[in-house]
């Protein structure tokens, strides 16, 4: 049992009487067993949507092995990079943790923040990526990203895509496409995934873009999806292409995974990692993934950092292309 602060006072008093000041010294600068009380682990998306779903088994079955609970905070807005000013002025104990999104690495290229994604975290565990997708209503004429680009040449201006956010994979790369074609669309962004998948579901908005939130959607017949952004076709949707094979060789699948502040302790990252990797692969967690199309794809803390450099380099090089980058 981890001893209170109280019990830690009483025992050292005794000590001292017992032993001596030397002996309570050592005693009352002992450390404290991690964790002694409930980790918070902070999202950047809204409560509901299919990532915070994931998220909050994970965070459930990674505190029964901690022995203390995760609580689940969500803060959405920003294009999923509102947890890095949280992370930066977090205390590098390990009762403070966050998602990290791909958006958070690309964010710095293109506007200037206080923050850095690589020097401010201290990484932890990768778990797993997404299925971007491209989706409009069941009853929409659009069946193709041809008749997509088709419908925004027919009617210049008109067109209303909805994404997940400015600066979100699904905006960058629906950015891109329609450069390349010459054409444009007005865009619509949405905090949470499941009010814009209404949103296209309804006719609001014409096109939606985002990641595996859209599948019940789909699987129900409320959405069709017109293509996917990943390296090879679904499991789940094997009859939709890729843009890859469609020849614009574009490939974002986002892999997400946990960090906590920087100089966290290396013996409270192995902690943390030992649980969340537990968790990850507990099947309750694995079949919760399924759900979105979604597998594991785990990484331990050094691999992880190693991700997170890559994927920092990665976005600069594509904000550039893109010409996104600040001053650009």
């Amino acid at each position: 049992m981890a001893m209170t602060p109280d019990r830690r006072r009483l025992v050292g008093a005794l000590a001292a009487l017992a032993f001596g000041p030397a002996a309570a010294r050592a005693l009352a600068q002992a450390p404290e067993r991690f964790p002694s009380r409930p980790v918070t682990l902070w999202l950047p998306w809204p409560a509901g949507g299919a990532t915070d779903q994931t998220m909050r088994l994970l965070a459930e079955l990674a505190g029964q092995r901690l022995g203390q609970k995760v609580v689940v905070e969500n803060r959405a807005g920003g294009g999923g990079t509102l947890v890095m000013p949280v992370l930066q002025q977090a205390a590098p104990d390990g009762y403070t943790i966050a998602q990290m999104p791909q958006p958070v690495f690309r964010a710095p290229w293109i506007q200037k923040v206080s923050w850095d994604p690589i020097r401010d975290t201290t990484p932890i565990i990768q778990i797993s990526g997404v299925t971007f997708g491209i989706v409009v209503a069941a009853a929409s004429p659009i069946r193709s990203l041809d008749d997509l680009f088709a419908q925004a040449r027919a009617h210049p201006g008109e067109l209303t895509i909805a994404t997940n956010g400015i600066g979100t994979t699904p905006h960058v790369v629906m950015d891109e496409l329609f450069a390349r074609q010459g054409l444009r669309y007005n865009h619509i962004p949405y905090k949470g995934t499941a009010e814009q998948m209404i949103a296209v579901a309804s006719g609001q908005v014409m096109v939606g873009v985002n990641s595996n939130g859209f599948a019940p959607f789909v699987d129900n017949g409320q959405l069709r999806l017109l293509v996917t952004f990943g390296a090879q076709r679904t499991k789940r949707w094997p009859q939709v292409p890729t843009l890859k094979e469609l020849g614009f060789g574009i490939v974002a699948q986002s892999p997400y995974g946990l960090a906590g502040p920087r100089g966290l302790p290396p013996a409270v990252v192995q902690t943390l990692h030992d649980a969340f990797r537990a968790a990850a692969m507990d099947p309750a967690h694995l079949a919760e993934l399924a759900k979105y199309d979604q597998e594991l794809t785990y990484l331990g803390p050094e691999d992880y950092g190693a991700q997170m450099r890559a994927a920092s380099a990665a976005e600069r090089r594509t904000v550039e292309r893109l010409g996104l980058a600040r001053g650009s």
